[in-house]
């Protein structure tokens, strides 16, 4: 039992209220004042916030050990990059990667993410080892524009298979994009998502580059032309949407496709323009936030995404009154878990669901002063990621006093320093 803590329930009310949380079986039993003590550990959490945790959208955590190998260029450059150094990875440093990925995430309050990466079984392993709630999409491309070995399509239904019913790492497929899959190729993914009930993840009208090449090539917008091959629908999370018209922002909230907005990695990349993400929620889509890559973000810290994310939208409005502090939490826990078509099991502080929050420590700087109507606040604008203390997953301590509980952080940085060694190698001059 957690008690006495300030708590930031993120239910339907949005209440902040000082109480308990009792979790039985991983689950929360109660929330609020008054939690019955018989048979519990009682944690003293007075000095502490107890937060949902934070819910990423998208990222590619395994990018862990290629931050800053291609900073300052534009899409196009930063792609040429990657995808020469993606060419030698290896499933060995793709689990040392996702290690370290997800140990940051860990230590900044994410209890979990949506990726979409080759090598998922990697991750797997790593988030299974770590302890994080993991929603891992394998990279489905093209056959002859992949480097993976088989075809991607295959690959990722063998990965369904062997993750399938696990219950903490949710197997899905993930069409790269537009640009590297054919219409045979999202037909397909779609189908396998409809056959084993999964998520279908993809990078979506991410720059004008994107969009007007397919364009060009097709007659229509990226989104247009998704519809009219009838692959939009729901269970399907679409990264970015950067360059929506208005018809395709309507399209995308009837399909119900999920949207990950996705604003540090889009200012850094110079997408240009700002994402429709106001236009989009009006228009009743459901929207969470995501980190993107370490390669093009350079961070996975949610409290950092929900700070930009917010500024840009009101400076590019001319509108300080658009996406709230409130609005930014949202995005990072119930509005998250809703776009993954996980609401009813995390994203908030309510009965029945997954006991997965953080405890924040009130008397850090950066939430100063420590009082229920600006903690909101303090969470989506100023709070660091040192003053998240503790982070349970299923009720299960991930984090305490700073420190991974199932994981040795030396360890993990020895691991991922030696496989980046062979990776920074191969990047072009």
């Amino acid at each position: 039992m957690i008690s006495d803590a300030l708590l930031v329930t993120q239910d339907p009310q949005r209440r902040v209220l000082r109480g308990d949380v009792r979790v039985e079986e991983g689950r929360i039993s109660h929330v609020g004042p008054g939690a019955p003590r018989e048979g519990a550990e009682v944690i003293d959490a007075r000095a502490f916030a107890c937060v949902p945790g934070f819910v990423n959208a998208h990222t590619h955590v395994a990018m862990a050990l290629l931050r800053g190998i291609a900073d300052d260029r534009d899409l196009a450059g930063f792609l040429e990059t990657l995808f020469a150094v993606d060419a030698h990875r290896t499933e060995g440093d793709v689990e040392a990667g996702a290690r370290a990925g997800i140990a940051e995430m860990l230590l900044s309050g994410t209890t979990s993410f949506l990726d979409l990466y080759y090598f998922e079984d990697a991750v797997a392993r790593a988030a299974e080892s770590l302890g994080i709630r993991a929603f891992l999409g394998w990279a489905v491309l093209d056959p002859e524009l992949t480097t993976q070995k088989g075809a991607p399509l295959d690959n990722a239904r063998a990965f369904i298979g062997r993750w399938k019913g696990h219950p903490r790492v949710r197997p899905l497929v993930a069409p790269q994009g537009v640009y590297v899959c054919n219409e045979s190729t999202w037909r397909g993914a779609r189908e396998l998502a409809d056959r084993e009930q999964t998520l279908c993840h993809f990078h979506l009208s991410e720059t004008r580059r994107e969009v007007h090449e397919h364009e060009s090539k097709t007659g229509r917008r990226p989104a247009l032309w998704l519809d009219s091959i009838g692959v939009l629908g729901p269970r399907m999370v679409a990264a970015h949407c950067v360059w929506l018209t208005g018809e395709e922002i309507g399209l995308l909230a009837r399909r119900g496709v999920g949207i990950a907005h996705c604003a540090s990695s889009n200012l850094k990349l110079a997408s240009g323009g700002v994402a429709p993400i106001v236009e989009l929620r009006a228009a009743g889509a459901v929207v969470g936030l995501g980190t993107d890559s370490v390669a093009s973000n350079n961070s996975l810290s949610m409290l950092r995404e929900m700070h930009i994310a917010g500024l840009v939208q009101k400076n590019q409005r001319w509108d300080a009154t658009v996406l709230s502090a409130q609005e930014l939490l949202d995005l990072a826990t119930i509005e998250g878990a809703r776009a993954l078509g996980a609401d009813r099991e995390i994203g908030s502080l309510e009965v029945g669901k997954w006991a997965d929050f953080s405890l924040v420590r009130l008397d850090h700087p950066t939430l100063l002063p420590a009082r229920p109507e600006a903690v909101v606040s303090h969470l989506a604008y100023s709070a660091a990621e040192e003053a998240i203390d503790s982070v349970y997953v299923a009720g299960a301590p991930v984090v305490q006093g700073r420190a991974l509980v199932r994981g040795s952080w030396p360890e993990i940085r020895a691991g991922a320093e030696s496989a980046a060694g062979s990776l920074w190698a191969q990047r072009p001059k």
